[in-house]
């Protein structure tokens, strides 16, 4: 069995990124899975999604979608998401690309490719969570990506432990069912990076970058 290592909300910090891998002693079968929101606020969105892209010259990755990059991709066609962009450390991720065109110029099939979720037998990566209402397979896109309270503080019926980001803690957020790992990087000058380790044995691992 591999072991899973979840990395979320990194937002631009390509430091912070560098810092908290440089950190994991890997092993050759780990898995990683990067949950979404790789752009935005921090000055480097570019070089963190080449960066996450050349781990996977040595592990099994797996790219999901986040709020930022949904906004990103729908920006030009709806002036809500152009808003949001906008708003929301946008104008970071186009001046790392010298350009928004360059944005799908240089990483388009990266950002075309991301996943909504990850399911294993034991966990579900998903960058927000889910509608505890509906099943995995009925779920909204844009629940998947922005949804909060109404799945963080509700029980969910599937018998995986959800792992997610996008809602920031001071600390992980743990319960029996979901783990939480955003602890702010990118919208808090202070704030760590956070990585989950999920070991074959069931035991859970936080490492952190400086």
């Amino acid at each position: 069995m591999p072991r899973y290592i979840a990395i979320t909300d990194i937002h631009g910090e390509l430091e912070k990124l560098s810092d908290l891998l440089s950190k994991i002693k890997t092993k050759p079968d780990d898995i990683f899975v990067f949950m979404g929101d790789y752009i935005d606020r921090g000055a480097d969105s570019r070089g963190v999604v080449d960066r996450v892209i050349k781990q996977s010259e040595t592990h099994k990755c797996i790219y999901l979608i986040g709020s930022h990059e949904y906004a990103m991709l729908h920006s030009k066609s709806d002036d809500y998401y152009q808003w949001l962009y906008d708003n929301y450390g946008g104008p970071a991720t186009t001046r790392s690309y010298g350009g928004f065109d360059n944005i799908m110029k240089i990483h388009g099939d990266f950002y075309k490719n991301l996943k909504f979720y990850y399911l294993t037998d034991k966990y579900l990566f998903i960058h927000a969570g889910i509608n505890p209402d509906r099943s995995l397979e009925n779920q909204n896109e844009v629940d998947m990506v922005y949804i909060r309270g109404k799945f963080i503080y509700s029980k969910h019926n599937l018998p995986q432990k959800i792992i997610f980001g996008h809602t920031e803690f001071d600390k992980p957020f743990i319960r029996d069912d979901k783990i939480g790992i955003d602890l702010g990087c990118g919208k808090y000058k202070n704030a760590k990076l956070c990585g989950l380790i999920l070991n074959e044995d069931g035991k859970e691992e936080f490492v952190y970058s400086n």
